[in-house]
């Protein structure tokens, strides 16, 4: 248990370790991209702010290559000191010396999906509220439930509280629509109820409206005018909403089955975020892959040489088993297999590949 413990140790520091390499290089390359992309002049506090709350985000999707990477110093450090020699020496296969590794990484992957994945949830949707802000002077947002759809868009001209009876796929396209438009740093303005709104470039095009407004000493009724077609300044975007609407990221993974059932009631298509469900089940799974990937080229002893070649090979088939594992989850996105599937096919496979490797590079 000695060796073990010993094991886990140095490979769970060599994971920490490089992992904070890697969230300061993304956190100046963050710094860089937001001044570039933010229009005005934001001072450096939001700048940081959008950059720490972006972090999580960009260190959850790398934490397969960190886990490749750390495999392959812990392996490389113990055949140059010769202590994996002396392990196996003392009458301990190859195989054995991964059970602490293997360990730590399932470990990880469980507080990774458990923990880090409700902390990313919450940090994105915080960072794009912040920068819809900044750019628009104010937050959009979407909730959908039983009820219907609902979403608000800021702007100069003030904010809009936006419902829906029901929506296309996209969320681009409104049937039985009412909104509630406010007045800058005022009260509610003007309400609409339309049969259909369909967002377009900048502006919301809305059929059979009918507008009342809501102005102080004014009877809505008296005021009320019909129109055919109507057009409503909008700071939303078909990505924005797409992100929103269809970006399964942004729901910790403790409210996805919730907000799946929330989908399904309100008649929209809950198949992306199934398929992300099983994806983030899975995750544990595939990091384990991945370390087994790292240890089945780097486990050699130092002597026998090409020890490059046996890196750039491991990181190398990562990065393939990490692209197919995203082509099955567009699959299942798609329809094409199922999400469970989709899900657990690809990390299955990988560590069974891995695994042959490494029996094949302990057994010949």
């Amino acid at each position: 248990m000695t060796l073990h413990y010993y094991f886990a140790r140095r490979f769970l520091w060599l994971f920490l370790s490089i992992l904070a390499v890697f969230a300061l290089f993304q956190g100046f390359v963050d710094l860089m991209d937001e001044m570039r992309r933010i229009d005005g002049d934001p001072s450096l506090g939001q700048l940081l702010q959008l950059v720490a709350l972006k972090l999580p985000e960009g260190l959850y999707q790398i934490l397969p290559l960190v886990m490749i990477l750390s495999t392959v110093a812990l392996f490389l450090g113990l055949a140059r000191s010769s202590e994996l020699v002396v392990a196996r020496a003392a009458g301990r296969s190859g195989l054995t010396a991964l059970l602490a590794p293997v360990t730590v990484a399932l470990i990880i992957g469980g507080l990774t999906v458990a923990m880090l994945n409700p902390v990313v949830a919450a940090t994105s949707k915080r960072y794009a509220d912040l920068r819809e802000t900044y750019e628009n002077g104010g937050a959009a947002a979407l909730s959908i439930g039983a009820e219907g759809l609902w979403l608000r868009q800021g702007g100069p001209l003030g904010q809009s509280v936006i419902r829906a009876a029901s929506a296309n796929a996209e969320a681009t396209v409104l049937y039985d629509v009412s909104f509630v438009i406010y007045a800058p740093d005022s009260g509610p303005a003007q309400r609409v109820v339309a049969e259909q709104a369909e967002l377009g470039e900048a502006e919301w095009v809305l059929t059979n409206a009918k507008a009342w407004p809501l102005a102080a000493g004014l009877t809505p009724e008296s005021g009320a005018k019909m129109h055919e077609t109507l057009r409503i300044p909008s700071t939303l975007t078909r990505e924005s909403i797409r992100d929103r609407f269809g970006k399964p990221s942004a729901i910790a993974i403790w409210d996805l089955p919730a907000f799946i059932s929330d989908l399904e009631e309100a008649g929209f298509s809950a198949r992306r975020h199934v398929v992300w469900l099983n994806m983030e089940l899975a995750r544990p799974v595939f990091l384990i892959a991945m370390m087994l990937v790292g240890a089945a080229f780097t486990m050699r002893p130092t002597r026998l040489g090409r020890t490059g070649i046996s890196v750039l090979s491991a990181v190398l088939l990562g990065f393939g088993l990490y692209y197919v594992r995203n082509f099955a989850q567009i699959l299942g996105e798609n329809g094409q297999i199922s999400p469970a599937m989709a899900a657990w096919v690809p990390p299955v496979a990988s560590v069974l590949l891995a695994l042959g490797l490494i029996l094949h590079m302990e057994d010949g």
